[in-house]
């Protein structure tokens, strides 16, 4: 299982890097820049969707979850993958997609054809849209979870965008083709899956049988996958409430991963206030997972920066912080927007907040490019503004494409402060103090803390601003603090803590001189690792 050292690099394969020329991402691209992903000390990557699609969102919309989409080359291409990232040391996770289909899949096209098809229960219909409740995930975009099809007679249900119809899991014929995606990808040699959507999954499955409020599905796919694949992991997209996640863990035997919104929504409220109070308090009012299982953390993603785990005000916040112009916000409640430019563009802030996510407890996630500080396209509609292809080199399409402009899948960004032509990983990768190089030296650290592996509790110190986790026993004559000032002022505070013996520096934004505990300095956005002598 897991070690508390994994850290999993996120690739969209479409805008990672294109090798024939056709204006697209592919798998062998993918392969060609392995050795680029484990040199940040990444031991696993995480692919999004490549599956058949028409791309409609961002490959979500599969059509057969089977088929690679030929964009992407074929299932020589996707073993050639995982048998380099093998020999490198890194695992690979595939996107399950399994709550909606594409409405172009032969399944809903079956469906709606004819009531009487063994189809037509893949899916959820209704005469008449029913008073459940339920809100489209996209407000403003879509207005309802049920649309009418004129060739099916009846209205069907989508949660998301209505060319995604959900699938019902509590049909036993719809886990059975689950069962079928699970087992292809796995016997091709995926280590498992990023389970997409995974509280609508289970809310179906409940209504086939009650027991544990549908979360036996989840047992039921750990079960199957471990049958195959001892060890295979199951990361399951949840933004539920904190006091829910136990639930999705189960007794170790339902998801070995949960994507913590509770503590993403916190993390960026403390950035906001630039006061650690609000990411300690949810960490310590938090659940934890079981033993060997985690809770995986990460600053942005491929999706909006969504804020429903904090209260109103507190989301107005993080939105006035970090969107103040109405263009970077989304669906009434999110950011659009890359981590960078959210920060106003200062590498020592990015630094900084890398720091923390990489102090964290958990397994972290690294967005490809925010390592080098990308930007964001408020141009592209939705959640695409974030969706730019990888900033390779200060060359053509930045290092992604050979192809025409025109013939880009998407356009990089060229112009501005977060252009290719000054920001990319080519420039970055040798340069002394640059972002890629810090958070490699960060990640390069963890990898080298056992302790991290240990227990932790906040720091006792007396600085609002700094941001403090001990991990080790407080009985234990080594221990490890983890300091990171989230200010842009410099800061002098002390330290109440016992038993840690003299504190050397492992890591900081610069070498800070000898650690005193009743006089910790760190500069503006700086953090310091400190560590036991005796270690």
């Amino acid at each position: 299982m897991w070690t508390h050292d994994a850290v999993l690099y996120q690739i969209d394969p479409s805008l990672f890097l294109d090798t024939n020329g056709d204006g697209c991402g592919d798998l062998k691209g993918i392969e060609q820049r392995l050795e680029y992903v484990r040199s940040l000390g990444a031991s696993t990557i995480w692919l999004l969707p490549f599956y058949r699609s028409p791309f409609r969102d961002g490959g979500y919309d599969v059509t057969n979850h089977l088929e690679i989409d030929p964009r992407f080359g074929d299932v020589a291409d996707f073993v050639s993958l995982v048998e380099r990232a093998e020999s490198l040391g890194l695992r690979v996770l595939v996107e399950l997609v399994m709550q909606h289909t594409s409405d172009q899949h032969p399944w809903f096209q079956a469906a709606r054809a004819d009531r009487d098809s063994p189809y037509r229960d893949y899916y959820i219909w209704a005469d008449t849209p029913p008073d459940d409740g339920l809100e489209p995930m996209f407000p403003g975009v879509e207005d309802s979870v049920w649309t009418y099809d004129e060739v099916a007679g009846q209205y069907y249900r989508h949660m998301f965008y209505a060319h995604e119809p959900d699938l019902d899991t509590a049909n036993p014929r719809v886990r059975e083709e689950l069962h079928r995606v699970m087992a292809y990808w796995l016997r091709l040699g995926a280590d498992g899956f990023r389970v997409d959507a995974v509280p609508f999954m289970v809310e179906r499955a409940k209504l086939a049988d009650a027991r544990d409020d549908g979360l036996w599905l989840l047992k039921d796919m750990h079960d199957f996958a471990w049958r195959r694949t001892p060890g295979a992991i199951l990361m399951g997209e949840a933004d539920v409430s904190v006091h829910e996640y136990e639930g999705y863990f189960g007794d170790r035997d339902r998801l070995t991963h949960l994507l913590d919104f509770w503590n993403n929504n916190h993390l960026f409220l403390a950035l906001a206030r630039e006061d650690a109070g609000a990411l300690v308090d949810s960490l310590t009012h938090g659940t934890q997972p079981p033993m060997s299982h985690r809770h995986a953390i990460w600053l942005r993603n491929h999706d909006q920066l969504d804020l429903d785990q904090l209260t109103d005000e507190q989301q107005d916040e993080v939105l006035d912080a970090f969107a103040p112009d109405a263009r970077m916000r989304v669906y009434a409640r999110g950011i659009r927007r890359r981590l960078a430019p959210m920060l106003d563009g200062n590498p020592a802030r990015a630094a900084m907040a890398h720091a923390l996510l990489i102090s964290l407890p958990g397994t972290p996630v690294l967005r490809y490019g925010d390592e080098i500080g990308m930007g964001e396209d408020l141009s592209l509609p939705e959640r695409t503004s974030v969706r730019t292809p990888m900033q390779w080199s200060a060359g053509t399409n930045g290092g992604f494409s050979t192809a025409a402009r025109d013939a880009l899948v998407t356009r990089p960004i060229e112009d501005g402060p977060f252009g290719y032509p000054s920001v990319n990983a080519e420039s970055q990768t040798w340069q002394p103090g640059s972002l890629v190089a810090r958070v490699r030296e960060m990640v390069m650290a963890r990898l080298g803390s056992p302790e991290m592996g240990q227990r932790w509790r906040p720091v006792r110190h007396d600085c609002k601003a700094v941001f403090g986790l001990r991990y080790g026993d407080d009985d234990n004559p080594t221990a490890l603090l983890l300091l990171v000032n989230l200010s842009g002022q410099a800061v002098e505070f002390a330290i109440d803590e016992a038993g840690v013996g003299e504190l050397v520096q492992v890591l900081g934004d610069v070498v800070y001189g000898e650690c005193v505990l009743a006089r910790v300095t760190i500069g503006a956005y700086g953090y310091r690792w400190l560590r036991s002598r005796q270690r």
